[in-house]
């Protein structure tokens, strides 16, 4: 495996003292930092950008200031664990975009677990919304801010998990194997989301973010957050104002990006966003 820059990386964090051996506080702290900071995103796949999951690629793409989805954050994440001295698991696992879809380990998403001081914990920065610290690895219903999740043996695949999440979260939920897999087990997958029509990445623009209160998601136009007082969505109209929340709400970094490909990227998220709207007025 390449050398990571885990010194940029963990400056994005804002964990620049970072010292000492792995503990489990930590780990929780890492991983506090990490959804805080770093926003789940699938931008290349709008871009058309070649975004490879390599950890040493990812971790150089969050350090300059971007995010990625889970093979980016969570490939990123384990390898900055292991250079800590963490030891990591990397898991094949499915996310269930809908309560209709089967579930399964549909090789959709990457799941992390970390032994750390005599106990297993379930590790994911790469779910959007998902939780906001480390999980147990134990059934049990678990309560972050106002968000509640839990975890169970896999009904669908032997000896493995099942993480439920949130009513209210993105996807219903997520199992993952048993079994230790590979990087190299993710590439086809992670090919497919990245350039495939069908993909929800290629036609869905979506950025999150989870914070210790609740989360922010920006859907196409529509930027919802999540927290104990409840939901609210704002329409946002303008790219000034839709890349205003990328940087502000988001913390992403896109300077890197031509000019002209930031506003073919907003005239095709308008777009989409126009046809939903259309869409939604033609059902009612």
């Amino acid at each position: 495996m390449r050398t990571i820059d885990a010194r940029g990386y963990l400056h994005r964090l804002g964990l620049d003292d970072i010292s000492g051996p792995p503990t489990t506080e930590l780990l929780f702290t890492l991983h506090r930092a990490h959804v805080e900071r770093i926003s789940y995103e699938g931008l290349h796949a709008q871009l058309g950008e070649s975004a490879g999951i390599d950890p040493a690629d990812s971790v150089a793409r969050i350090a300059a200031g971007r995010g990625g989805y889970c093979y980016h954050l969570n490939g990123a994440l384990a390898a900055l664990l292991e250079h800590l001295g963490y030891t990591v698991t990397r898991h094949q696992a499915g996310v269930q975009p809908r309560f209709e879809d089967p579930p399964g380990v549909l090789g959709n998403h990457m799941a992390l677990t970390v032994r750390c001081e005599n106990r297993d914990w379930l590790v994911d920065v790469g779910l959007g919304d998902g939780f906001y610290e480390p999980l147990p690895l134990r059934a049990g219903v678990y309560d972050q801010g106002p968000f509640s999740y839990a975890l169970a043996a896999s009904d669908v695949v032997p000896g493995g998990w099942r993480f439920t999440h949130d009513m209210r979260g993105a996807f219903p939920r997520m199992d993952f194997a048993r079994e230790a897999a590979g990087l190299d087990s993710f590439a086809e997958k992670h090919e497919w989301l990245s350039t495939s029509p069908e993909s929800a990445f290629v036609r869905t623009c979506a950025v999150l973010r989870r914070d210790a209160k609740g989360t922010d998601n920006l859907t196409g136009c529509v930027l919802k957050r999540i927290d104990a007082s409840g939901e609210t969505a704002t329409h946002l109209t303008t790219e000034a104002d839709w890349y205003g929340a990328i940087a502000d709400v988001f913390g992403l970094d896109l300077s890197g990006v031509p000019a002209d490909a930031r506003h073919r990227l907003w005239q095709k998220v308008h777009a989409d966003h126009q046809q939903w709207q259309a869409s939604r007025t033609t059902r009612r």
